[in-house]
């Protein structure tokens, strides 16, 4: 996992569109002098267009690459600046890796904060380019830490997904266990169940046509408290292999033929040891 340093700023803006993104400043900070006009010739963070036209720049850079490993990761495992890629094996890792920064340097993108669950594909990264957290550690002895994955808890030692609890003191009302559910990220439904509960009391409390900022019964109050105190759980306890395909699988697919009574009934399975 990397990450496109200051992507945005690193893509120029065409100059007959630079006057769109004019704005004014005070000089020296003084705002009894009349203010300046500047604009900006590069993308910025906050604009609609930013993220589109950083992209493009960016996958316009992979289709100057000779490598299609290169090009096929920067077209399908970039999330506007950060990068995700699972390969086979170390040595695959070690060559895309060093192929990417190649890539991107050329394009004016610097690839940064690289983090993987394999040492010996960082220690082939320079220094000053892996993630905060891992640049003065003993790749040989000391233990990986745990990252952010796009709004997921990665335990890069164990190679594991899990979850980071930001919950937030809210008010027990609607609009409060509505926050409170929704600062869970869980893109891929894991923690669905776990969820569950939380969700049938806001559907009560949505039937009984209780407004938002509403005291709620006693008894759907006992529940989610209940649920509060088991919310930690869910960091402590709840992890999922990155890798959903256990090593070493085998898949075999087996076609059986059978006459069943008068018709001839082509029966398929596929069966996973």
């Amino acid at each position: 996992m990397s990450d496109i340093e200051a992507m945005f700023s690193q893509v120029r803006v065409p100059k007959e569109d630079q006057d769109y993104q004019r704005f004014l400043w005070w000089p020296n900070g003084n705002v009894n002098e009349p203010p300046a006009e500047y604009r900006m010739k590069v993308h910025i963070f906050g604009a609609t267009s930013s993220p589109s036209c950083a992209n493009y720049a960016l996958r316009k850079c992979a289709d100057k690459s000779c490598d299609p490993n290169v090009k096929d990761t920067i077209d399908n495992n970039f999330y506007v600046d950060d990068m995700l890629k699972a390969v086979p094996n170390k040595t695959e890792g070690q060559v895309l890796a060093k192929r990417l920064i190649d890539t991107c340097n050329k394009g004016g993108f610097r690839l940064t904060k690289w983090i993987s669950n394999d040492c010996s594909v960082l220690e082939t990264i320079p220094e000053e380019e892996r993630a905060k957290e891992v640049k003065r550690l003993d790749l040989q002895r000391d233990s990986l830490p745990s990252e952010q994955a796009l709004g997921m808890q990665w335990n890069v030692q164990a190679d594991v997904l899990g979850f980071k609890n930001r919950v937030k003191d809210k008010p027990v009302t609607r609009r409060g266990i509505l926050g409170v559910v929704s600062s869970v990220y869980d893109p891929l439904g894991m923690a669905a169940p776990a969820l569950l509960p939380p969700k049938i009391i806001l559907q009560e409390l949505c039937k009984a046509k209780l407004d938002w900022d509403d005291e709620i019964p006693s008894k759907q109050r006992k529940r989610w408290e209940d649920w509060m105190r088991y919310l930690p759980l869910l960091e402590e306890h709840f992890m999922v292999p990155r890798c959903i395909k256990p090593e070493n699988m085998v898949i075999q697919i087996h076609t059986v033929t059978s006459l069943l009574r008068w018709k001839r009934v082509w029966v398929r399975s596929c069966v996973i040891h």
